[in-house]
């Protein structure tokens, strides 16, 4: 999968003021992302808001960014969720045929055991026909998909061929590392640990503040892989506060903002989410002018 190598982004689903999705806005950041160099797209993740879309809703964006990419980079489709039967059926009904793999989450909220986690992903495994890239984000689904789960699913189906760990735990990133199949890949999960993953041997990043300031982010991604970690780290210490300001009241609702400094899209997000506050904004916009002024 030398398609995952690299900066991946989880793209946003950007609104229009009355929450219908501004496909124009779309179309503008999946430019903006490929013009700035990123190596893959993400659809319909959790920055995607991916939750709060209908059906419908889903399928437009879904054509809107494959019309937008026009085949210049490969797509990962977000297909997860916490009703195993429900997504084999989608799995089923899908054309995943413009997608190079799905980016599949970690049942949420019913808080399964190490073996109910096997068992989901061995569900999807049968009835998805491309690449899967397994998805742990203990912080929003509530359980933490431990290495040994990880290594098993890895060995055990030839399609389950990476996953994007976003534990922020290092030592099982590292574990994962070291005892994984050699085709198998470990993909961070998170912008702030995407060198330290990087440089012990990890693939790449899908990132948030990535698509937001592409150029720098895709610098300092390559520059790791490339083994000049010198200029990644001084990289990462210009994002730094960047990769800080976006979390700090919630994902997606800070990266909105940044494309809202760069006149992209509004900042505008769907309940239960909210915007960022004006104390926020004025910060966010604060860090994003004169970097991009030095970075133009």
């Amino acid at each position: 999968m030398k398609e995952l190598i690299g900066t991946g982004v989880a793209l946003v689903t950007p609104f229009n003021e009355d929450f219908s999705i501004d496909i124009e806005a779309l179309t503008r950041i999946v430019d903006y992302c490929i013009e700035g160099g990123v190596d893959y797209l993400v659809v319909l993740g959790t920055t995607g808001e991916s939750v709060t879309l209908s059906s419908t809703e889903r399928k437009l964006v879904v054509q809107t960014v494959i019309k937008a990419n026009d085949g210049r980079l490969p797509l990962v489709l977000g297909v997860g969720g916490n009703n195993t039967a429900a997504i084999v059926e989608e799995l089923q009904l899908l054309d995943l045929s413009p997608f190079c793999a799905i980016l599949s989450v970690s049942p949420y909220y019913n808080k399964p055991t190490q073996e109910g986690i096997y068992q989901h992903f061995r569900a999807i495994s049968s009835a998805c026909p491309i690449p899967i890239i397994l998805y742990n984000v203990p912080g929003r689904t509530g359980s933490n998909m431990l290495p040994n789960t990880v290594l098993r699913l890895a060995n055990d189906f030839e399609n389950i061929l990476a996953i994007k760990e976003a534990s922020g735990d290092i030592s099982q990133i590292t574990e994962i590392i070291d005892r994984k199949p050699q085709n198998f890949q470990v993909i961070s999960g998170d912008d702030s640990n995407a060198l330290p993953t990087i440089m012990a041997g990890g693939s790449g990043v899908i990132s948030v503040l990535g698509q937001g300031m592409p150029e720098v982010f895709v610098k300092m991604i390559s520059s790791a892989l490339d083994g000049n970690t010198t200029k990644a780290q001084e990289l990462q210490s210009e994002l730094k506060e960047g990769m800080s300001l976006i979390f700090e009241e919630g994902n997606p609702a800070g990266i909105k903002s940044i494309f809202e400094v760069l006149g992209l899209s509004r900042a505008t997000v769907r309940l239960p989410l909210v915007e960022a506050t004006p104390e926020l904004k004025q910060r966010i916009a604060s860090f994003v002018k004169p970097f991009a002024e030095v970075h133009s």
